[in-house]
């Protein structure tokens, strides 16, 4: 089992590149929500994710709406610096899906105040406001995995 990461409308294709390569290496589907701000064929989205797109359980929706449709919200926990709560204080739980805004929009208004029980940021103590998004679902998505208690395959350095 483990978690879910969903994309709303991500712009930069090197980091969804990044993010595919991470949920690939920890068996996690990806949700891009569209409109993407590149195409998914660009050459610097591939590179990003090397050769493991193949690897990547991939959910592709065509807008916010069908994405609510086919994933329950109480599945959901959502992640922005504009969040007031800690994301060590969330409560991941099975097949929940991590939610992360763009790289240029952030996590929409609309869903920080419906929802700021299930919104989360990560903190930042010095003057840098955020982190690349690439490297913010890295940090959550390790730590809701952590907290599961999801056993990863220990990699190379186990089999020496």
């Amino acid at each position: 089992m483990g978690l879910h990461v969903a994309l709303i409308q991500p712009q930069i294709p090197p980091n969804t590149g990044n993010i595919a390569r991470l949920c690939a290496a920890t068996d996690t589907p990806l949700h891009l929500i569209e409109p993407l701000g590149f195409s998914l064929d660009a050459r610097e989205v591939k590179r990003a994710g090397l050769d493991y797109w193949d690897k990547v359980d991939l959910w592709v929706h065509p807008d916010w709406f069908e994405f609510r449709d086919a994933i329950s919200r109480d599945r959901c926990l959502y992640f922005s610096a504009n969040a007031g709560n800690d994301y060590r204080d969330a409560r991941f739980r099975e097949r929940g899906v991590l939610v992360f805004g763009s790289e240029t929009e952030g996590m929409p208004t609309r869903i920080l105040e419906k929802h700021p029980e299930r919104c989360f940021r990560i903190p930042m103590p010095g003057e840098v406001r955020s982190l690349n998004l690439a490297n913010a679902v890295s940090v959550v998505l390790y730590e809701g995995l952590r907290q599961l208690g999801v056993a990863l395959p220990a990699g190379l350095e186990a089999a020496q």
